[in-house]
């Protein structure tokens, strides 16, 4: 599917984001060379919500593996309907235990097996050095063996899309496998570009006051800085509570929009004005 940038933009734009041109780029030429695509940055800078606009955005299904560490086969690739093989087996000798009616599609065979998809593979970070060993073969060549059955290629590769937030280092046989972007924090402008867009009706007086206070926290050294949700959040609830003016009182109540870790809250009540009086 060979598609410009612009359509790209064009596309994620109807999933509700916002790309910049390189981004868009580096989407199109994962889709085109039948690539990984991975995205690697800060929590919150939108790498999981860049998958999900895809889908929306193509109006096809998004399949997604959360990773964990201990995270196996059994979850990501397939397992045996182990109750119904018996069930059948007991009723008739002569049934094929691995038959494809005993086979429990997981995330990474399920998108094997849909036509068209978005596989989002999130937080790969987390899960451990043998499930990127195990995922190798899914990244290359877009297919998974089977002792059972054989092995089960894509008829159409997925759109395949990795995040990571750095927790560990990856391994460099699954970057080689990947293209490649970093989503940081947007800069200014971007961001109140993502509040208008998502926000179309709140002033620019108090759009300006939202990113410039989540814009602060980034800065100060909180366990869970806000994201780019979190500005979309306190943009909309300021515009739904039609709040006119960016008043002490306003910030301390909503607090729970942007920050959620009760060290961090203590942290910000006790430097309230600062966040108050954020440089607009």
């Amino acid at each position: 599917m060979k598609t410009s940038e612009r359509a790209w933009s064009e596309i994620l734009r109807d999933g509700d984001y916002l790309a910049d041109e390189s981004l868009a780029l580096m989407l199109g030429l994962a889709v085109e060379l039948e690539r990984p695509l991975l995205l690697e940055g800060p929590s919150g800078s939108g790498k999981t919500a860049l998958a999900q606009a895809v889908a929306k955005g193509l109006d096809i299904p998004l399949i997604r593996l959360s990773c964990y560490e201990g995270l196996g086969p059994h979850e990501a690739l397939y397992d045996w309907n182990y109750h119904l093989q018996w069930v059948r087996m007991t009723a008739n000798d002569q049934v094929n235990p691995f038959d494809e009616e005993f086979l429990l599609a997981r995330p990474l065979l399920a998108a094997l097996q849909h036509p068209k998809s978005v596989l989002l593979i999130d937080e790969v970070d987390r899960a451990d050095e043998a499930f990127e060993a195990l995922l190798l073969e899914f990244l290359s060549e877009y297919q998974i063996s089977i002792p059972e059955r054989g092995v089960v290629r894509a008829s159409y590769p997925p759109v395949t899309v990795l995040t990571s937030n750095r927790q560990r280092p990856l391994s460099d046989a699954l970057r080689r496998r990947c293209l490649y972007a970093f989503v940081d924090w947007p800069d200014l402008e971007r961001e109140k570009d993502v509040v208008r867009f998502h926000v179309p009706g709140l002033s620019e007086h108090m759009m300006a006051h939202v990113v410039q206070a989540v814009r602060l926290l980034r800065t100060w050294d909180l366990v869970k800085p806000p994201g780019l949700s979190e500005t979309i959040d306190w943009a909309k609830a300021t515009y739904l509570r039609q709040v006119a003016d960016w008043s002490r009182d306003w910030v301390r109540l909503s607090l729970g929009l942007v920050v959620k870790d009760a060290l961090d809250m203590a942290q910000v009540v006790e430097r309230l004005d600062e966040l108050v009086n954020a440089d607009t």
